[in-house]
């Protein structure tokens, strides 16, 4: 009698057959029906023209691959058939996704690898040390994708104070090779920077391939500025990454190799500088020590203790001397003075030197009154003097002031109007205003006014204002 199944127990059997002998699979299809769901799990269906089967590309294996899948993509999967019990379908656990042409574009690649390395072109030989201490850093990548901004946020964060330029390119598509070595070449011929960074983020082997190019890899290679190539993922791996100076593994990763020597020393040069101050603190401290006990000791905390008797006795000796010194000097002035004295009394000289004192003093006070005599009537000479002059000097300074006025009075008179009006002129006002006119561009048609004569006004009326002379 055959035996009855539940349909679990039918399932489990299917699962069981198909997964042991099938096991990993590789399949070509076109992708329909792509579901991403929140939880990062993605689910297709792949389809030829007769058939399709159900795939999963579970989170843990999409940050494997190098892109996600899209609608209407024709691709070759590699995974294991399972069976999904509650629905009681087969489906294919995607472990890995090879885009259509990727084979080919594998094999171009494999093929300039081998001549480029025949060539020397990744030879360790003539690759450039970064420099340790860069003050520009040259960036060569595009304007708008997440690349500068992870070199930005690491440099920012780790760097102070440094200079970025920023090359803006295109990194895939037509085109792109172009701008990328172009960029590479300005950098050099102005000397624009001391390292590159030069890259892009991650992608298909496709979106990547402008990376791959022999116009790129040249300009590399021809630099004379050391270059970090960040192209994709660390998974990624491109002919720029073997030519560069450098490959890091992601852009983030470039920033931190360009200050990585900078960063090392200062870390070094922090550490030296805490164990200097460590020394400093225990030197000091040491030092202080040794200080403190010198200080204890009484001869050097009181240097009096040791000096003072000396110091008394030399007081003692200084007062004995200085005493006895003035005694004997006021001794010996006293005896010298009394000797002169009596030596002076003694000496026609001095008689004769008294007597003339006196004369001379005589003869001072004599001149003293003939002088202050004579001052005083030199005065009065002097001040009838002095009057005299002046009464002279004011009849010529009233003379002077004189002529002066008559020479005004003469010129104010030949300037007066009233004599230019006696000699046939003379003088329009404005009736209105009493203001004198001096131009024609004052007047209008039919305006009154006022015509001063030499005995008299009259008033007059402007018919017409003929074409004046320009001023």
């Amino acid at each position: 009698m055959m035996k009855i199944l539940s349909v679990s127990e039918l399932t489990q059997e299917i699962k069981k057959q198909l997964e042991t002998r099938l096991g990993t699979v590789s399949v070509r299809g076109e992708v329909i029906n792509l579901k991403v769901q929140s939880s990062g799990h993605v689910y297709f269906t792949l389809k030829d023209a007769e058939s399709q089967i159900s795939a999963v590309l579970f989170k843990g294996a999409a940050r494997g691959v190098t892109q996600l899948p899209k609608e209407g993509n024709q691709v070759t999967v590699q995974g294991e058939i399972s069976v999904y019990a509650p629905r009681g379908s087969y489906q294919i656990l995607v472990r890995s996704i090879q885009y259509q042409g990727e084979g080919e574009l594998l094999a171009r690649l494999h093929e300039r690898k081998k001549q480029m390395q025949a060539l020397g072109y990744f030879s360790a030989e003539r690759k450039k040390k970064l420099p340790a201490f860069p003050k520009t850093i040259g960036v060569i990548t595009s304007p708008t994708g997440a690349v500068i901004q992870d070199i930005l946020q690491i440099l920012k964060r780790r760097h102070a104070g440094f200079h970025l330029i920023l090359y803006p390119v295109k990194v895939q598509g037509p085109g792109a090779k172009e701008e990328i070595a172009q960029a590479i070449d300005a950098f050099n011929k102005h000397n624009l920077a001391d390292v590159l960074i030069v890259g892009r983020g991650g992608g298909s082997l496709e979106d990547l391939w402008a990376f791959n190019e022999e116009e790129v890899v040249q300009a590399i290679l021809r630099s004379q500025i050391p270059i970090i190539s960040a192209v994709g993922h660390e998974t990624d791996f491109s002919l720029s990454d073997f030519v560069a100076d450098v490959r890091a593994p992601t852009p983030s990763a470039a920033a931190e190799l360009v200050i990585a020597e900078k960063e090392q020393q200062v870390k070094y040069l922090l550490g030296c500088q805490k164990q200097i101050d460590r020394q400093s603190v225990s030197l000091l401290l040491r030092l202080r020590q040794h200080l403190d006990s010198r200080i204890k000791n009484p001869y050097i905390k009181s240097p009096y203790l040791l000096l003072a008797k000396n110091f008394q006795g030399l007081d003692d000796a200084k007062q004995r001397l200085t005493s006895y010194g003035a005694t004997f000097l006021k001794q010996k002035r006293t005896e010298l003075l009394s000797l002169e004295k009596q030596t002076r009394l003694l000496e026609p000289s001095y008689q004769i030197r008294e007597w003339r004192k006196k004369f001379s003093s005589l003869h001072k006070n004599i001149e003293t009154a003939l002088t202050q005599t004579i001052k005083v009537q030199k005065a009065r000479l002097d001040e009838e003097t002095k009057r005299r002059k002046l009464q002279i000097s004011l009849r010529l300074i009233v003379t002077k002031k004189k002529e002066h006025f008559e020479r005004v009075i003469s010129h104010l008179k030949s300037i007066d109007p009233k004599n230019l009006l006696a000699k046939g002129y003379c003088i329009l006002f404005s009736e209105n205003t009493d203001s004198v006119i001096l131009s024609a561009k004052e007047l209008t048609p039919s305006q009154n006014l006022k015509l001063r004569l030499q005995d008299g006004q009259i008033k007059v009326k402007v018919e017409e204002i003929v074409n004046h002379e320009p001023a």
